[in-house]
């Protein structure tokens, strides 16, 4: 039986270049008859691989995709299980809700298998994507003699996600097997996102269309399109996770959510609802302990930038301050500051608002302003708890600035965060607040400056050609240019769009004695970096160029995370 290449998802290829129209053409005239379907021809002839299939098929149809390595076979309606009838389509009914079933397909575009399907059953289909392969596995499972109903859950526990085992509640969420497509969907946008490396996912609804993004690398990218009607059932299923008032949709909520991957792994989301015109938007952070763990030989320090912070941690008292924007790597900065000081002799406190990661060994507080517990009430309390190291999440005011500073020196090591631009703006910035010239002077020992810049991708990444002028407009020097090589995103199947991974970018500045006098004499931000430049220290902008070539990220991305 011959393929039928007319199909809206081979054309939707076609046109995206996805797949070469002259190559699919003549694959498909001169091998069709050997395949019953063209997702199994594309597929086996190698012109498409199966996920990237499923992910086109989802945004051509706009249908819900679910990852079936996660699927209980348990869950297939026993009167559906027709063997001739899902091979014969290559299809499978996951569950049976009412007079509606929900069937898993490959070509969500094939309309007459789909209704052959419904002419067969008497149901309706609600279809969902799933891959090529991972479908075939799965039918051969069902029908496989030795199969076990019992199934097998593998190593990751999915019933760790939410309530999934509680009945239905007020607000008409049900969680039973009914629900299991909205349930399996939301699985997979949690676990993909881990896979992939997300930071934050983001649950958008609109009045024609819902959209699901996952931020990769800082970069926001769009993986789901469900159906627009489904929008306040997956809100609804994601607050009942986070432990949120699903009854309240008017106001914003926060919770969080513990998903257990194994037994000795496990990952937390802040979950944060805001209600907006058309529903509720949902964004999840994921926290994952390894990430803010990984040690200071890894996050992407020179090595002289990594022995003036490790100088600064080892002095038993003095202020070190992080900055840079929102999602920067401030936090893990710290962190792995926390970690190396982290010993049974030394007593270590934090404030922050929220307590992103749990670090056994150190006394962290969560601040709650509407309870009265803030930043500088915190750090009282801290001062009289006999504290080693101090840190405050951010210094947002005089108040908790005058503090920190007084704690800084009194005998105390203290760490926090600042939202300025460079190293040099942190001073004047605490100045604006109000604090002496003195204080500061006298209080801090090192500023850490610093954004994240997007790795490009080991596998792919290929040589650029700029031409010297160019290379010297973007701020390298004469010497560099016979000896540097710049290398450009390309992308494959082992990155995002040329990248993988992320690496930090630094300025980190020591307070030296003549930084100190400059501050005295009330010296702006510009001195002070003249001074540090005067001192070697390179700028964010120089270290950015260093990143760039020694061939871990490219120039446009130096460029776009440090405004060059």
């Amino acid at each position: 039986m011959a393929v039928n290449a007319n199909s809206t998802l081979l054309k939707r290829l076609m046109q995206q270049g996805i797949i070469d129209s002259d190559k699919a053409s003549k694959v498909i005239s001169e091998k069709s008859s050997n395949y019953r379907t063209l997702p199994e021809l594309l597929i086996n002839e190698k012109l498409i691989g199966s996920a990237r299939l499923a992910e086109m098929a989802t945004q051509v149809s706009h249908a819900l995709s679910i990852d079936l390595d996660y699927y209980d076979l348990v869950s297939v309606p026993e009167d559906l299980r027709n063997e001739k009838l899902i091979r014969k389509n290559d299809m499978l009914p996951l569950a049976k809700r009412g007079r509606t079933m929900y069937l898993a397909v490959i070509d969500p575009t094939n309309i007459a298998a789909i209704e052959d399907f419904e002419f067969n059953t008497g149901l309706n289909a609600e279809v969902v994507v799933v891959e090529f392969d991972k479908l075939q596995k799965l039918i051969e499972k069902l029908f496989d003699s030795s199969f076990n109903m019992a199934g097998d859950a593998g190593d990751w526990d999915l019933g760790s996600l939410g309530i999934v085992e509680e009945e239905e509640d007020e607000g008409g969420v049900s969680t039973d097997k009914e629900d299991q497509p909205i349930i399996a969907f939301i699985n997979k946008m949690l676990l993909d996102a881990i896979r992939k490396g997300a930071s934050d996912l983001h649950f958008e609804p609109y009045e024609k269309m819902y959209r699901i993004r996952f931020r990769i690398d800082g970069i926001l990218h769009e993986v789901a399109n469900p159906p627009v009607a489904l929008a306040s059932r997956l809100s609804a299923r994601l607050k009942v996770m986070s432990r949120l008032d699903i009854a309240e949709k008017r106001v914003p909520q926060d919770g969080r959510i513990k998903l257990k991957l194994s037994a000795k792994k496990s990952i937390d989301f802040r979950v944060s609802s805001l209600p907006t015109l058309w529903g509720e938007k949902i964004v999840m952070r994921i926290l994952d302990s390894d990430s803010a763990m990984l040690g200071i030989d890894v996050l992407g320090y020179e090595d002289i930038q990594k022995q003036r912070y490790l100088a600064a941690l080892a002095q038993p008292q003095g202020m070190i301050l992080v900055t840079g924007p929102t999602g920067s790597g401030k936090t893990v900065s710290l962190y792995t500051g926390l970690a190396i000081l982290n010993t049974s002799e030394t007593n270590i406190s934090t404030a922050e608002d929220p307590v992103e990661i749990n670090l056994p060994g150190i006394n962290q507080v969560q601040v709650n302003p509407r309870a009265g517990l803030t930043f500088a009430s915190a750090l009282k309390s801290f001062l009289r708890q006999d504290p080693d190291v101090v840190m405050v999440g951010e210094i947002r005011d005089l108040e908790t600035a005058e503090i920190a500073i007084k704690a800084a020196q009194t005998g105390h090591l203290v760490l926090s965060t600042l939202h300025t631009n460079s190293a040099p703006e942190t001073l004047t910035r605490l100045l604006n607040m109000g604090v002496p010239a003195y204080n500061v002077a006298s209080s801090v020992s090192l500023i850490i400056a610093q954004r994240l810049a997007r790795r490009l991708c080991t596998q792919c990444k290929a040589p650029e050609k700029l031409p010297d002028q160019e290379l010297l407009r973007q701020g390298f020097t004469e010497e560099q240019l016979g000896s540097i090589t710049i290398f450009k995103p390309v992308g494959c199947d082992h990155c995002t769009n040329g990248y993988k991974g992320r690496v930090g970018i630094y300025e980190v500045m020591p307070i030296s004695g003549k930084m100190a006098d400059i501050i005295m004499a009330d010296g702006n931000s510009l001195d002070i970096a003249n001074q540090a430049a005067r001192e070697g220290i390179n700028s964010l902008r120089q270290s950015g160029l260093l990143k760039a070539a020694a061939g871990v990220t490219s120039l446009a991305e130096v460029n776009r995370v440090t405004k060059g």
